[in-house]
C-alpha cells in the first residue's frame, strides 16, 4: 500500500523510543484526531468523533520527535497509512497506523521553537588490513541505508539521493535544500 496521508491532532501518549536490532531508533506514539463544529444556538463546540492513529517514526525523525513531543501537543503528521486487522480475546477490528515521513507541531494552535540538528558525519573508510591484522569495525551510521535496504528500494524503482540519504523515485528530480549544510 502506498497511501500517503496528513493528519492533524493531539499526541495522545508520551512517545516511546526503542532501538531496532540493527541499531536504528524507532519511536511509537498515538495521535487523536477529533472533528466537530461550533453550534451557535447552543454556544458550544460539538465534537462529532475522534479517530486514533498509531504513529511510528524511524532513525533521525524518531530521535528529533522524541526530543520535541509530549502528550497533549498539537501535531501534524504526514506518512504512509497502513490499515491492519487485529483480533484479541474474541474481539476484532482494524487499526489505522501511520509510518511517519514528517512530524511537526501544529502552528495554527500554538508556537514552537525550531532548532536544526546536525547531520551525522560519515566516518572515513578504514585502510585494508594486512595479512596479520583484523579490520576495525566501521561505526554504524543510522542515516546510511544498509545494502539490503538499497536493494529493496532499487527493486521498487527507488534510489538514494547522493549526499542526502533521502529516497526518491527513479527519474524524479530532487531540489536540493539550500540550507542543508548551514
Amino acid at each position: 500500500m502506498n497511501d500517503i496521508v496528513t493528519i492533524r491532532g493531539n499526541v495522545g501518549t508520551d512517545p516511546v523510543r526503542n532501538t531496532t536490532n540493527g541499531g536504528d531508533s524507532v519511536l511509537n506514539f498515538r495521535v487523536a484526531s477529533s472533528s466537530g463544529y461550533w453550534d451557535k444556538r447552543a454556544g458550544a463546540y460539538v465534537e462529532t468523533g475522534t479517530n486514533w492513529y498509531a504513529v511510528t517514526a524511524f532513525r533521525r525523525l524518531a530521535d528529533n520527535a522524541k526530543a520535541s513531543l509530549r502528550s497533549g501537543d498539537a501535531v501534524i503528521v504526514t506518512g504512509e497509512l497502513q490499515l491492519k486487522e487485529w483480533q484479541n480475546n474474541g474481539r476484532s477490528g482494524f487499526s489505522a497506523d501511520i509510518v511517519a515521513e514528517s512530524i511537526g507541531h501544529d502552528l495554527a494552535r500554538g508556537t514552537s521553537n525550531f532548532m536544526r540538528t546536525p547531520r551525522p558525519s560519515s566516518a572515513p573508510a578504514a585502510a585494508a588490513p594486512t595479512t596479520h591484522e583484523t579490520a576495525p569495525a566501521a561505526p554504524h551510521d543510522s542515516e546510511a541505508p544498509d545494502e539490503a535496504e538499497v536493494a529493496d528500494w532499487t527493486a521498487a524503482g527507488l534510489h538514494v539521493i547522493a549526499g542526502t540519504g533521502e529516497i526518491a523515485e527513479d527519474g524524479e528530480e530532487v531540489e536540493q535544500d539550500a540550507y542543508a549544510d548551514a
